[in-house]
């Protein structure tokens, strides 16, 4: 069943794309779980999103009937979020450039029609999700999002069982003890405190620089946040393997993946992307990753 959500100072924005448009497979890459407070999925094939932005906290509903995508929007950060509409959907991207005669990904390219990478424009929401990330399980790492969202956030405009991420320096004031309840340990608070000390919105290309950030997280949050079709999370435990059993049947390191990548230089993410979303898994040949929880430590 759908929650209500307010009519009383919605925004309205129609637009029709000119292309074929998925906006679930386009969109879903910024749900972090299946309980993310800021990302919703509704039974009719609307998404919900919530953003601090530049004009404050909003919130977005899109959905797409006859080829026309309808945005609603509520907050102060509304207006934000219905300009920024098209963009969030691919508007800015060009699937069409990757040409191959790769089989594989010839295949999953005529499977992904409507697979846009679009853009949010803010680094900092696609940047704290992803320092949470960095080499614990997702369960473990949206656990610690949520946590925090539903602690620290505030309730969604129009939408009030949601929540809107902090903006940047509400995460620096965080105090220890919800970090510890979040489950987040000493690590990654650190690196998420030391991030608020740069304007990350102004220097998406510098992330690098900050201490605890690496080229993983760098490439999780450009690939959000800028739409960069390009990036590759070296560092991942899972994709080189998605993208080796895919592109040649036996799963490969970082340096493999780079290798199989290379070809489709200007659009490898794009091709992480459909690989994720359309090939074959390799078969388990071992027990799964334990699941840690810092807070009973």
């Amino acid at each position: 069943m759908t929650p209500p959500f307010a009519v009383r100072g919605e925004k309205l924005r129609e637009w029709r794309p000119p292309w074929p448009l998925d906006i679930r497979a386009t969109v879903g890459l910024h749900r972090r779980g299946s309980g993310d407070p800021a990302f919703r999925y509704d039974g009719d094939g609307s998404v919900w999103r919530t953003s601090h932005t530049p004009e404050g906290p909003g919130t977005l509903r899109i959905s797409a009937r006859a080829g026309v995508v309808t945005g609603r929007a509520w907050g102060a950060g509304g207006d934000w979020l219905l300009e920024g509409m098209p963009a969030l959907l691919g508007a800015d991207d060009h699937p069409e450039e990757l040409v191959t005669d790769h089989p594989v990904v010839s295949r999953m390219i005529a499977m992904s029609e409507g697979l846009r990478i679009g853009r949010t424009d803010r680094v900092w929401e696609a940047l704290a999700p992803a320092v949470l990330e960095q080499k614990v399980l997702g369960i473990e790492a949206w656990r610690a999002w949520r946590y925090l969202l539903y602690r620290h956030g505030e309730p969604a405009p129009g939408r009030p069982d949601m929540r809107v991420p902090p903006p940047q320096q509400v995460w620096r004031e965080i105090p220890s003890w919800d970090w510890h309840r979040s489950g987040a340990e000493p690590v990654r608070m650190r690196t998420i405190w030391r991030a608020t000390a740069m304007n990350v919105e102004r220097h998406p290309d510098r992330l690098t620089l900050l201490s605890g950030v690496g080229p993983w997280t760098e490439s999780e949050t450009r690939c959000r946040a800028v739409g960069d079709a390009d990036c590759v999370p070296v560092g991942d435990y899972h994709i080189p393997g998605l993208v080796g059993f895919a592109l040649t049947g036996t799963p490969v390191d970082d340096d493999g993946m780079l290798d199989l990548l290379e070809p489709f230089a200007g659009h490898r993410f794009r091709v992480i992307r459909m690989i994720e979303r359309h090939s074959r898994r390799p078969e388990r040949r071992g027990p799964r990753l334990a699941m840690r929880d810092y807070r009973g430590f």
